[in-house]
């Protein structure tokens, strides 16, 4: 009599698909598929992010407390905005949370008029609750206020050269003459931030916030060097005022500038999917692993710049672990360079479809390709 089969273990470790499936259901939804193949599989489930929308969840999925604050959005509109406790006392704050691209009311001000004051509100409601360690999310932000806002809420003031106190927006800073920095929150000399972002951008420039960020957030083209020299006049103002010089320090250009208000905090940096592998226990998870499957809604070359997927591959490839890519959508030219990392790259499309029925059907069709993957790769 032939040995049995040994159980497959399998990591399922992907990102969201925005706009159809949280982290969680997507992971979900390929355990399902893998165990109508393998009933034996053991399936271990490490729903990621990479520092933009589904990080607070990602952060959380292993305990914690979601904690919603009343704070300002984009438009200066109040909203409810989800934070997170972390079991050992730390917090996330997620910048799509609070002043997101897909924030329809932070969106209906044009970019010139939003500013980021609810970050700065958040981490001062996470003070009064005793937090002093702060994650910060920093991806899917909607403004290009420099941090400014964030500052404010942590009561930064700011004056025209007639001592009328201005809103920091780039529109109103365009008269900055002055800043006040005697109220900010004393508090955050006892608490340490790590900011959760890939992007190595300066502030200012041709590489900065404004040139290359700002127009996903509605800046137009002729208004790039106005709001990008608004941002240079507000650093060469901040950074005398809080001794910090940290405009060209790289993620300083990151969610419009918000990287470079933390910087002034005293941030230190780390990619957004390190952070989420670090606490949801990636590495433990892949011990004894012999798959992981990951993904997102889109694939291409820019996954391999510190996305979730591609995090998740390189801790899998460190311990010998083969790694599949299953995403909604697989960029064809981005084949070669995807495949120099993946054991293969998948789309659950079935063929043809519209961007609806593959939204609506996203659960369904992970199911399925999952369950033909592990039928391929252990058989039934």
């Amino acid at each position: 009599m032939s040995n049995p089969t040994p159980s497959p273990v399998v990591v399922i470790a992907p990102d969201s698909f925005k706009g159809s499936l949280s982290a969680e259901q997507v992971a979900q939804a390929i355990a399902d598929g893998i165990r109508r193949a393998r009933p034996d599989a053991v399936v271990r489930l490490c729903p990621m992010a990479d520092g933009g929308e589904g990080t607070l969840d990602a952060m959380l999925a292993r305990g914690g407390e979601r904690r919603v604050l009343r704070v300002r959005g984009a438009s200066d509109a109040a909203r409810d905005a989800a934070t997170g406790l972390l079991p050992d006392g730390s917090a996330i704050v997620e910048t799509a949370e609070i002043v997101g691209i897909t924030d329809e009311v932070g969106m209906s001000v044009p970019v010139e008029a939003r500013d980021s004051r609810g970050m700065g509100e958040a981490i001062r409601a996470l003070l009064d609750a005793g937090v002093r360690k702060f994650f910060v999310a920093l991806g899917g932000s909607s403004t290009n206020d420099g941090g400014a806002g964030l500052l404010a809420g942590l009561g930064v003031k700011f004056f025209d050269a007639n001592e009328r106190e201005l809103a920091p927006t780039p529109d109103q800073l365009a008269g900055l003459a002055r800043v006040d920095v005697s109220n900010l929150d004393p508090r955050l000399a006892q608490a340490s931030f790590v900011g959760m972002s890939d992007v190595d951008n300066p502030l200012t420039g041709e590489h900065g916030a404004t040139a290359i960020f700002g127009p996903q957030k509605g800046v137009k083209p002729e208004q790039v060097a106005a709001i990008d020299r608004v941002l240079a006049r507000f650093a060469d103002l901040i950074e005398p005022a809080l001794g910090r010089t940290v405009r060209n320090q790289a993620g300083a250009g990151a969610a419009g500038g918000l990287g470079f208000a933390l910087h002034l905090l005293g941030a230190h940096f780390e990619p957004g999917a390190e952070v989420v592998a670090t606490q949801v226990g990636l590495d433990a998870a892949l011990e004894g692993a012999n798959w992981l499957i990951t993904g997102e809604g889109r694939s291409d070359v820019q996954t391999l710049h510190g996305k979730a997927p591609y995090i998740a591959c390189r801790h899998a490839r460190a311990a010998g672990v083969a790694a599949t890519l299953l995403s909604g959508a697989v960029d064809a030219a981005a084949l070669p360079r995807l495949s120099e990392h993946f054991t293969g790259c998948f789309s659950p499309a079935p063929g043809p479809i519209t961007l609806e029925v593959a939204i609506r059907d996203a659960a369904r069709l992970l199911a399925n390709e999952a369950e033909q993957l592990t039928r391929l790769k252990y058989g039934s």
